[in-house]
């Protein structure tokens, strides 16, 4: 009760200053549009449209920050960048709805602010006056009010029933104040908000930007893989091959050549291992072959540190080192943690960042105890890696950074929380519409 009764203040400021703000705001865009009507016809048409409109977003900044007091936070700016000759810069500015809409509200909030103000006054003032009536009530005897304002007001019963009777209508009294700041603050929201048109010019450019960072992506992907296979796998099967002929060698002058064959043979595991590495680091083959949950169950078994993989779709399992109890449990548990497919784009992207946290989590962070946690909330399916390690990993990393743009080309979002000491969260959204 306390708290929605002092949630109240911000509410009751917005309302006591919306009368002030509508006055300024009325007579600003009234002088306004006169000024620029009647330099239209001059050589400072233009500087004068620019210079008002420059002063009337200003005022409408200052509205979305009350609008905040009430809203819980500023409403954002809706304008678009404009740039070039004057003529140009004109006519950007006035393209923009936001313009027009920042003076529709300035107009607007005259009346609005007028009327909501001096009610929200009214009733708070009202209320808490009579609170405080046996403070006041004494100095201003009036032996003619009507009853019952007269014995409420010349007695000291009647004063101290005043209190009572305030204290039953505060809560009354705040959410009248609450819902009245609270309708005009959206409807400043709803003119001073980005708009439909704002909002699609951010998503291109956004959507433009990831697309720029996926190229880059993939092009430092095919770099990686280029060299890890030349100085990798390549090199190791030059090796073996160089190791037989020499070993060809020695049989045709009967010579011993056992030991050569089998380093030719440890060199082939190799280059095979390593193959097998970097096939995993591009798609993982359990992926496709058995989905995400058994994947992310041979990653929590394969990891160096207990990993517990939880999640609605599936009981909790705690898996440990070892590459076969991995295999193990991907195989066997894989199937127990739901048999849900997503798209493998998805499935791709959730799974390297289980990879990417787990590795962290024992390479840097040294942990003792992790948890995997996925589950879909609609069409957004949501992972989450928590370790007890010591914290303070860098969000703008080379891992997380690549980890991030693989994700933001999903149009998902990726976010990470690791202060000094731990633990460390990382959290990605992944849109999964079907």
């Amino acid at each position: 009760m306390m708290r929605k009764i002092m949630g109240s203040v911000r509410p009751l400021a917005y309302l006591a200053t919306a009368p002030i703000a509508g006055v300024a705001g009325f007579v600003w865009s009234l002088a306004a549009t006169v000024i620029v009507t009647l330099l239209a016809v001059t050589q400072l048409g233009g500087p004068a449209f620019l210079g008002a409109a420059w002063v009337t977003r200003a005022l409408a900044s200052v509205e979305r920050r009350r609008a905040g007091w009430v809203l819980g936070a500023p409403v954002a700016a809706p304008y678009e960048p404009v740039t070039g000759t004057l003529r140009s810069r004109v006519a950007g500015v006035a393209a923009q709805p936001a313009t027009w809409r920042d003076l529709a509200w300035l107009v607007v909030l005259f009346p609005l602010g007028l009327a909501g103000g001096v009610a929200g006054l009214v009733v708070a003032i009202v209320d808490l006056g009579s609170i405080v009536a046996p403070l006041w009530a004494w100095a201003v005897p009036n032996p003619h009010a009507p009853w019952p304002m007269k014995p409420l007001m010349t007695t000291v019963p009647g004063r101290f029933g005043l209190t009572v009777l305030g204290l039953a209508l505060l809560p009354v009294a705040a959410w009248f104040v609450r819902t009245l700041a609270t309708g005009l603050a959206r409807l400043a929201s709803a003119l001073l908000a980005p708009g439909e048109h704002r909002r699609l010019v951010e998503r291109a450019a956004r959507l433009a930007e990831t697309r720029r960072r996926v190229v880059d992506a993939q092009a430092a992907e095919l770099r990686r893989i280029e060299r890890d296979l030349h100085d990798g796998a390549q090199a190791r099967i030059v090796a073996a091959g160089m190791t037989l002929a020499l070993a060809a060698r020695k049989l045709r002058t009967d010579g011993d050549a056992a030991p050569d064959v089998a380093l030719a043979r440890r060199q082939l595991d190799d280059a095979l291992a390593e193959l097998r590495r970097l096939v995993r680091g591009i798609h993982p083959p359990i992926l496709t072959d058995r989905g995400l949950h058994a994947a992310l169950a041979a990653l929590a078994g394969d990891s160096p540190f207990p990993v517990s993989l939880t999640g609605p779709l599936g009981g909790s399992l705690t898996g440990s080192s070892g590459g076969s109890l991995g295999g193990s449990l991907g195989g066997s548990l894989g199937g127990s943690l739901g048999d849900e497919r997503y798209p493998a784009a998805v499935e791709s992207a959730a799974y390297f960042v289980v990879a990417e946290g787990l590795t962290n989590a024992a390479k840097h962070a040294s942990a003792s105890t992790g948890v995997v946690d996925i589950r879909r909330t609609g069409d957004t399916v949501h992972v989450t890696v928590t370790d007890d390690g010591r914290g303070g990993a860098d969000p703008n990393g080379p891992g997380l950074d690549g980890l991030r743009r693989r994700v933001e080309a999903l149009d998902g979002i990726l976010t990470l929380s690791s202060p000094p000491g731990g633990p460390t969260v990382l959290h990605a959204e992944l849109p999964c519409a079907s």
